[in-house]
């Protein structure tokens, strides 16, 4: 929990990808090889295999003991919240007095402390609640995690609720339900972001595709997710996600979301595009039409803005999430919904 103060700056989130009024064979070619060579590959939520290896090895058992409390709270997740509020420090203090490795607030520590450990990190409890002892930190760590994420998901805010558990975690519940997702306070989205970007940090899963030049990075990065859903809202550079509105049901990507995954695992977290479409058309450097080559990113104006967008992969082809009801695919650029279009090319790294 962050002890720092959060203003409002920016605006909420909304997805940019249009729902494409396409039937399947409008929709084209389709590389069904590639997708059902890859399908059973693909994985679905967000990262949630640890790998105790990454983490300081005193405090990897309790991580993995804390990471039970509920399904909604994994031990990425735990671990990448810890990075981000103390950089693993137990006897970090913030300068408004948050405490110890999950940085409690003393009035909040109060209400949730857990005496689960011993001050010399046994597994038996000492009789103390102490949030400058690892375990009773992350234990208690996971248990208001596990609650924020009951309280927001008995409100009517939109968006994964993972991101919804973070935001309240750092700005509070209130401000979730009053805004109706993540708030717009700059503080709070970073926080936010820092931590989803940073589970695959901790996971042993695959490691995103590397090597090559840039574009290629770009291109194999969008296709190893072919073949997962297609999911309004749903999706991030962490991965697939949870979407909200048409999407509160499927795990998988919108369209701009499967670009921003593609180019910041392509630049190894170096770069980190808007999340909607009608921005990452302004983002990068502009190309023009004609010049454009694998890795690219370009945008397509279908309802009167910059609602889809997609990874040109060569040969005249681009990688992206259709629609909800679809799966990410690869489809022809000169197929008539997309030809006749306005269309924006831009280049990343």
């Amino acid at each position: 929990m962050s002890g720092r103060s959060a203003q409002a700056g920016s605006t909420m989130l909304v997805t940019g990808c249009a729902a494409l009024g396409l039937v399947g064979s409008v929709l084209g070619l389709s590389v069904l090889g590639a997708v059902e060579q890859r399908r059973e590959a693909v994985p679905t939520g967000f990262a949630t295999t640890f790998d105790a290896g990454r983490v300081p090895a005193e405090f990897a058992p309790w991580i993995e003991r804390a990471a039970r409390q509920c399904p909604e709270v994994g031990a990425p997740l735990l671990a990448a919240q810890i990075e981000a509020e103390s950089g693993w420090n137990p006897a970090a203090v913030s300068p408004v007095g948050a405490q110890g490795l999950s940085q409690f607030m003393p009035g909040t520590w109060a209400t949730w402390g857990v005496d689960a450990a011993g001050k010399d990190g046994s597994p038996q409890p000492d009789g103390v609640a102490d949030p400058f002892t690892p375990g009773d930190a992350i234990m208690t760590q996971a248990r208001y995690d596990c609650w924020l994420a009951d309280m927001v998901g008995r409100t009517d805010s939109d968006g994964d609720p993972t991101r919804l558990m973070l935001a309240a975690y750092n700005a509070g519940p209130g401000a979730v339900e009053r805004f109706g997702g993540v708030p717009p306070y700059p503080e709070t989205q970073s926080y936010v972001t820092a931590i989803i970007t940073s589970m695959t940090g901790y996971t042993d899963g695959e490691p995103a595709a590397t090597g090559g030049a840039f574009g290629d990075r770009v291109v194999a990065n969008a296709e190893k997710w072919l073949g997962t859903p297609y999911s309004w809202g749903g999706g991030g550079p962490e991965g697939p996600g949870l979407g909200f509105a048409q999407g509160a049901d499927t795990v998988g990507f919108d369209c701009s979301s499967l670009v921003q995954y593609a180019v910041y695992h392509a630049s190894g977290g170096d770069i980190l595009p808007p999340r909607v479409s009608q921005l990452q058309v302004t983002a990068g450097e502009a190309v023009a039409r004609d010049e454009m080559r694998p890795g690219d990113v370009i945008g397509f104006n279908l309802n009167g803005s910059y609602d889809h967008i997609g990874v040109y992969v060569g040969h005249g082809q681009f990688i992206h999430a259709p629609r909800t009801g679809d799966v990410v695919r690869i489809s022809r650029l000169d197929e008539p919904y997309f030809a006749d279009r306005p269309q924006k090319v831009r280049r990343f790294g």
